[in-house]
């Protein structure tokens, strides 16, 4: 994720609003803008049609970009977690070139997505494994579902490089030495991932019950419960730390019973980032109004700028 393209423009699109950042050359976030977008205008979906209204949203896009005086530049996409699935797979081996990985991982997934093979796109990187082998995180997502999202950028005089999903951008907020888990709500759905030593261990993006305001403890941890108990199957160890996102100030009615369940700290995406002083001030902004893929992914462009000036 660190080695990917890094734009001074973002965009993060949920059901409820259009949000997009401007960073300066030396990396400092200069300037970011939100525009709420009507309800039922956006059901994001890996296979039907998400854009219900589009010229609520083209305007929505327009007006968040005319904020920013951007145009005909590249920009980095943050789309709803459900347009794109993501899987963990382990190989004993795996091909280097990306002429014969992608149509193996295509074949090799073809039930676990809703889509035909000729519609997949595959993205996918490699990360350490467990042991012996290779263990590539493969996202796979319905080709004309992801123009949907591409088309808005274009129609504002924009360039869609990089896509991937909220949740993969706010995992790089999991600076924790210890094993943790992610459970993050937006809109009708959660994202649960466990990260460890670096590496994305499981992930999992699901329905929810209730909508955010009717959620409860326990409806929360039945959501979270099959990943935690794969993680704790496969890997023969607990989980060190939770983390939530999309909670807002309900987060402290949901630490107790987490807690007591999983026996670890829990806290909000952003709490110990800020506690600890990780969170750079011109983060803050992105932080108070819950924009947790623009700040993870804020945070792989500054490891990103790191990389490069070395």
């Amino acid at each position: 994720m660190d080695a990917l393209p890094h734009p001074p423009l973002a965009c993060e699109i949920a059901p409820d609003r259009i949000a997009a950042v401007r960073w300066t050359h030396g990396g400092k976030l200069d300037e970011f803008a939100i525009e709420p977008i009507p309800a039922d205008a956006l059901v994001p979906s890996a296979v039907e049609t998400n854009i219900l209204n589009p010229e609520a949203l083209r305007d929505a896009v327009s007006a968040v970009f005319q904020q920013l005086r951007a145009h005909h530049q590249d920009v980095a996409l943050l789309l709803p977690d459900p347009v794109i699935r993501v899987f963990v797979q382990h190989f004993d081996e795996f091909p280097r070139s990306s002429q014969e990985a992608a149509p193996m991982l295509r074949w090799k997934l073809k039930k676990s997505v809703p889509f035909e093979t000729e519609e997949t796109l595959v993205s996918y990187m490699r990360q350490e494994p467990r042991g012996q082998g290779v263990d590539v995180v493969v996202g796979l997502a319905r080709s004309p579902v992801v123009r949907e999202y591409e088309a808005l950028m274009e129609a504002a005089g924009l360039r869609p490089g990089v896509v991937l999903t909220s949740a993969l951008a706010a995992v790089a907020l999991l600076e924790d030495p210890r094993t943790t888990l992610l459970a993050r709500v937006c809109g009708s759905w959660l994202t649960t991932a466990i990260v460890r030593a670096g590496a994305l261990c499981g992930y999992r993006c699901t329905d929810l019950p209730a909508p955010v305001f009717a959620l409860t403890p326990q409806m929360l941890l039945e959501e979270v419960y099959p990943l935690t108990a794969y993680y704790q199957d496969y890997w023969q160890e607990g989980i060190g730390a939770v983390r939530l996102g999309g909670l807002g100030p309900r987060v402290s009615e949901f630490a107790q019973p987490l807690l007591q369940e999983l026996g670890c700290s829990v806290s909000s995406l952003v709490g110990p980032l800020d506690r600890e002083g990780r969170l750079r001030a011109d983060a803050q902004p992105l932080a108070e109004h819950e924009l947790e893929g623009l700040l993870g992914w804020m945070q792989y462009r500054a490891i990103g700028n790191e990389q490069e000036a070395a």
